[in-house]
């Protein structure tokens, strides 16, 4: 894949995010974090696989900062997600 190809694909991904999160209503917040949560896994694996498959120190070093990255991203996401549903099920208990 040339460099112009993958430039043009991350613009795109980026400008779908946007337009996606910006549209998104509020109470649907949480569902797509979660979905968001599972790409990020999926993710976590590839990351996995790129940082063991030891062709060169410069793509473990890559593979380390992803997994990094990617655990991350997933461990806040689901932080994030778990203090949302821990509000709606405080409003929950207010009610009765």
């Amino acid at each position: 894949m040339t460099l112009l190809i993958a430039l043009t694909l991350f613009v795109l991904a980026v400008f779908l995010g946007m337009e996606l999160i910006s549209k998104v209503p509020a109470t649907l917040h949480t569902p797509l974090m979660s979905g968001s949560n599972a790409i990020s896994g999926i993710t976590l694996i590839g990351a996995l696989v790129s940082a063991g498959t030891d062709h060169s120190v410069l793509t473990t070093t890559l593979g380390f900062v992803a997994v990094t990255l990617a655990t991350i991203n997933v461990v806040g996401g689901f932080l994030v997600t778990n203090r949302m549903l821990a509000m709606f099920a405080g409003r929950k208990k207010n009610r009765s």
